[in-house]
């Protein structure tokens, strides 16, 4: 019930059966971003919580305590990158992102930690992926393409639903060429896929990972080295695909064979190509648009899942790069 007291409301909400250290945060840490975000004043007062403020600050306030209270029942923590992301959808006129989350683990990793999405927009990049062969993941660093990508290749390896998993990456980065790096052929690749042995290790043991990779389970290879093949029964991921031309997307995607899924991720704002190429990544959008079996999935700052700092440099940086170009 509301009250008015000088142009604001009070409202309370029951927390009645919830873990109260979960939704409050450490020393009430969740609470006081909240007031600091959404201009209201909140006590929590025993199983209540009493929020006062402006009636629309104070509404939105609830929802989004709804929905963190909706997110612990589903079983999940709070972090403080969550919060953030719930007062932005909040703020945007949504009820708030846990309704809109899968709660499904892809898989269980190697420290016994279930894997799946974080946002709405990772949920619906999942689900396009089990209903689609082809899948273009598109956006930012930290949105969870490649680290999602990885885990839906595993579990797809451990259902048994593909005979094997190929990630490749085009080694062009900082202008460098494999040629001019030491070492013989793996000394030269490893390191433009190191993000991919780094998810890879996180899915599975080391020596279980080690082993699939001796016996070719698991293939990490640069991009050069899929001419000429033909993948079946295979589940493909190509990395970075913003480094690639419109020459290699093309010979890329026409190696996929029968009973194979791929993924391609990219930033369309990190390429590093030279200027006399267009991205791959960009052109294939005009070309393969409106095709059955192959969708497009647009991931935003709003799906960054590192640091929650990660968050704000990327719109930093967004906002500084778009008054440079006025």
């Amino acid at each position: 019930m509301s009250l008015e007291l000088d142009e604001k409301v009070v409202r309370s909400l029951s927390v009645e059966g919830i873990d109260q250290r979960l939704l409050y945060g450490q020393g009430d840490a969740f609470l006081r971003v909240l007031e600091a975000q959404l201009f209201c004043k909140i006590v929590a007062r025993g199983d209540k919580v009493i929020v006062e403020g402006p009636a629309e600050e104070v509404e939105k306030t609830i929802r989004v305590l709804q929905d963190l209270i909706t997110r612990i029942k589903q079983g999940d923590y709070i972090t403080q990158q969550y919060l953030n992301y719930a007062i932005a959808m909040v703020k945007e006129g949504s009820e708030g992102p846990a309704g809109e989350i899968s709660t499904e683990s892809l898989l269980t990793n190697s420290l016994r930690k279930e894997i799946k999405p974080k946002t709405v927009g990772q949920t619906k990049y999942v689900e396009a992926v089990s209903k689609n062969d082809i899948v273009f993941a598109i956006g930012p660093a930290g949105t969870g393409k490649t680290f999602l990508a990885v885990a839906m290749a595993v579990a797809e390896l451990k259902a048994n639903k593909v005979n094997r998993i190929v990630f490749t990456r085009p080694a062009v980065e900082a202008g460098e060429s494999l040629g001019f790096l030491p070492g013989d052929i793996r000394a030269k690749v490893d390191p433009y896929l190191r993000p991919v042995y780094d998810a890879l290790y996180d899915m599975l043991q080391p020596d279980k990972a080690r082993k699939l990779l001796e016996m070719g389970v698991i293939e990490i290879a640069p991009l050069a080295f899929m001419r000429g093949r033909t993948l079946n029964d295979a589940f493909v991921v190509l990395d970075e695909a913003q480094n690639t031309t419109s020459a290699q997307m093309k010979m890329f995607l026409t190696r996929i064979g029968e009973g194979s899924k791929a993924i391609i991720t990219g930033d369309v704002t990190q390429v590093d190509l030279d200027k006399s190429h267009q991205s791959g990544l960009i052109t294939v959008q005009k070309i393969l648009s409106g095709i059955k079996g192959i969708d497009f999935r647009y991931l935003t700052e709003k799906d960054v899942i590192r640091h929650f700092l990660v968050q704000k440099i990327i719109t930093a940086y967004d906002r500084w790069e778009g008054r440079k170009k006025r």
